[in-house]
């Protein structure tokens, strides 16, 4: 793994004064080397910085690299899993998705078939039958073009008509921008012709800091009164089902070891939590999804999105092969992601949320990752 030279890295220094919810903080933006792929392909890191957090972002994937938040005594840790170049994501023998962006469609398509306007399209299946996270290659191992903005960064990517499959060229936009405690991630995707997408970002958070052992002691809720059932390939088995009085009820804060392993059928197929969780409120309006509370630092992360939906992962089929940034190994459920998305499967499935985009159309949604403490 490449170690990053700071006495040769180029700085790119703006300074901005944020809106309503940021004034009076202003955020950073520099840019320096992150490595080379094995092709030769320079790779650049971005931090965002302000008097609340610090955050880096890589081209590779749009990826979030590391997250610094303050604990209840200010003691400031780093809060998702990753590696210190992108020698490490890169160089994965197993996909985690550290921190990406994933697509043309996050989550699983049942055979990696849909059909538009009755034209089948298939995509590369890469998890068992179905095919994950947009195919083998999919925008978790592009590299995207990252550029300044005001308070952060936007990110690129030009995904050509027939890329893993999927029909119609797509132009994805993200933007990462830092508005005081929180991350705001902005999704926005045009195409020449109708095609099927779903943006989320992967991260892997420990709010007890990356290379803490377990998540299984944070304290987790969720705003869902339903939740999709699945089958044993993870694929939703057909409309939804409600969390009361089962294992998946967040509705109230619970820690999310104190009933993972339950002999639940739908825990069982999914190794713990892997599921999807039909959010409370109107699809495409802003709302709280989810937050995650640790007891040990006082951490609270609070995530809010205008998508109909979120996966919960609580890391299950983790290896503890994974060395990461701390020079520790990431054992079985030390991370949890939170993907904000439409629903897994939808093209298949006409009573879900649609995630078609046709041209002349502009898919947009939004994503905020906010932190505070709890004394």
């Amino acid at each position: 793994m490449m170690t990053m030279r700071w006495a040769q890295v180029i700085l790119i220094t703006m300074m901005t004064t944020l809106g309503a919810q940021g004034a009076g903080l202003a955020t950073t933006v520099t840019k320096a080397a992150f490595g080379k792929l094995t092709d030769g392909t320079a790779i650049d890191v971005f931090t965002l910085k302000n008097a609340d957090l610090e955050v880096r972002l890589t081209n590779y994937g749009a990826r979030i690299v590391s997250l610094d938040v303050k604990d209840r005594n200010g003691k400031v840790a780093d809060v998702v899993l990753g590696y210190n170049s992108v020698e490490g994501y890169a160089g994965e023998t197993s996909k985690t998705y550290f921190g990406a962006i994933v697509g043309r469609y996050g989550n699983r398509i049942r055979g990696g078939k849909f059909t538009i306007d009755g034209h089948t399209y298939q995509i590369p299946v890469n998890n068992g039958a179905n095919a994950l996270h947009g195919g083998p290659v999919g925008f978790g191992d592009h590299v995207w073009t990252g550029k300044e903005i005001p308070g952060g960064v936007e990110m690129t990517l030009v995904s050509k008509d027939g890329d893993m499959g999927f029909p119609g060229t797509l132009t994805a936009h993200v933007r990462y921008t830092l508005v005081g405690s929180a991350l705001h991630i902005n999704y926005t995707a045009t195409t020449d012709k109708a095609t099927v997408i779903n943006l989320t970002n992967h991260a892997y958070f420990n709010l007890s800091g990356e290379g803490s052992p377990t998540i299984m002691g944070e304290v987790m809720q969720i705003n869902a009164d339903q939740y999709t059932p699945v089958d044993t390939g993870l694929i939703p088995v057909g409309g939804v089902q409600p969390v009361a009085g089962t294992p998946f009820d967040f509705n109230k804060p619970t820690a999310i070891g104190d009933r993972i392993d339950q002999p639940n059928e739908q825990l069982k197929i999914g190794g713990g939590y892997d599921h999807n969780w039909v959010l409370r409120g109107k699809n495409g309006e802003m709302k709280v999804a989810a937050k995650v509370y640790d007891p040990k630092t006082g951490r609270v992360l609070t995530v809010s999105t205008t998508e109909p939906g979120v996966q919960f992962y609580a890391g299950n089929a983790m290896t503890g092969l994974n060395i990461g940034k701390s020079g520790q190994v990431y054992p079985r459920r030390s991370g949890l992601c939170l993907e904000t998305q439409h629903y897994p499967d939808s093209p298949n499935q006409p009573a879900f949320p649609s995630t078609l985009l046709k041209p002349g159309q502009t898919m947009h949604s939004e994503t905020v990752f906010a932190f505070s403490v709890q004394k």
